[in-house]
């Protein structure tokens, strides 16, 4: 499909895409996190976009962080050192993890990139004064913006941003379910360009794109049954499209996730209730949709869920994506995978930096696991 070629230049060259919206007047504000409220970020007029950092040339930021920290903060701050994101009007920082906010205060005292904003959101999520606190801390967000870019955020503004955001995450949502009905519809790579180039493109422009692909698959969709084993994958971010196409090569096929730059993106509508004001209900998105490892809402709410979708989508086996040095994904893994095994849904993990495996080896790996399968 030609169209996927846009999707495939927003992803793997997101700063050149960034850097043609900043000619056509565009103001961009980056974020780490899907729990960074895209939604006030649109509203306000500015541009979203995710920041995924670079996978060379990180020396820089070496002299900054300490060894331990994950190749997303060293890439990032590698790149902000050496001015690759200096078409930035702002940066976003959710709380995720402790590196993320050890990254948040160096980048606030070695750059001078416009906006800042620390918007840290509970971590325990089953309570109403937690839910109460997020819509406190999304005001406040509100306000900063703001305030900062002399502008105001009405409500209008803000359900207009609900709506083209719900449309965003259905067309997603849809694609990924034609993927696990018919795995032959398209490409592990070309699902994987499409997710990550959703949070760097004009969401505009994804409002028309994403129908159009979806049609195009389902032109495309071939009713042959598809012979790879299903498999899912479950970790943090996936920054390596290669490995779609080497599970390809095993004999296997992603037909689901469970990733922060998959399902835990776009999961979850928001509703605006009867009377009840915008920012709850994007507050209330947040506080119900599947939850990843750095926030609570049960003891065994991750388990469960990926158990579910596993079997919703009839898996025959689970790939840990563990991004090193990650530590909610680490302490989550094991409590993972005896959820896993007690459901007896097959699994391993596979643990990246920046840099993958070489494919010989890699490729061995899958291809031992599928055959086990």
């Amino acid at each position: 499909m030609d169209i996927l070629h846009e999707f495939h230049e927003a992803a793997y060259d997101p700063y050149g895409y960034a850097h043609a919206l900043k000619d056509q007047g565009k103001k961009i504000v980056g974020y780490f996190c899907s729990y960074t409220p895209e939604e006030i970020i649109y509203a306000a007029g500015l541009h979203p976009m995710r920041l995924f950092g670079s996978k060379t040339d990180i020396h820089m930021a070496e002299r900054h962080l300490q060894s331990y920290s994950c190749s997303l903060v060293r890439g990032a701050m590698a790149d902000v050192l050496a001015g690759r994101l200096s078409f930035l009007d702002g940066t976003v920082f959710p709380h995720t993890c402790d590196s993320i906010q050890r990254l948040s205060d160096i980048w606030r005292l070695n750059t001078n990139l416009g906006f800042f904003a620390d918007v840290v959101l509970p971590v325990k999520l089953n309570t109403q004064s937690a839910r109460d606190y997020m819509v406190d801390v999304l005001n406040r967000f509100v306000h900063d913006i703001e305030k900062y870019f002399a502008l105001k955020i009405s409500d209008e503004r803000l359900l207009g941003a609900i709506e083209t955001y719900n449309t965003i995450r259905s067309n997603l949502l849809s694609i990924y379910e034609l993927k696990a009905k018919n795995p032959s519809s398209i490409k592990g790579e070309d699902l994987y360009a499409i997710v990550r180039a959703s949070m760097v493109m004009d969401r505009d422009e994804l409002c028309v794109r994403l129908p159009e692909v979806l049609k195009g698959l389902h032109q495309k969709a071939s009713a042959e049954k598809a012979v790879g084993k299903r498999l899912m994958l479950v970790g943090n971010i996936c920054d390596h499209p290669d490995i779609y196409s080497i599970i390809e090569k095993s004999g296997g096929d992603v037909v689901w996730d469970d990733l922060c730059t998959g399902t835990r993106y776009f999961d979850g509508m928001i509703e605006v209730k009867d009377m009840q004001d915008p920012i709850s209900a994007i507050a209330e998105r947040y506080f119900t949709r599947q939850v990843c490892p750095a926030k609570h809402s049960s003891p065994t709410a991750r388990g469960e869920h990926v158990v579910k979708q596993a079997r919703l989508h009839d898996v025959d086996g689970v790939v840990f994506l563990q991004l090193k040095f990650c530590d909610p994904h680490s302490f989550d893994y094991p409590y993972i995978k005896e959820f896993l095994d007690g459901a007896g849904i097959p699994n391993m993990i596979l643990e990246s930096e920046d840099q993958l495996p070489p494919e010989g080896q890699l490729l061995t790996r899958f291809e031992t696991f599928v055959h086990m399968l």
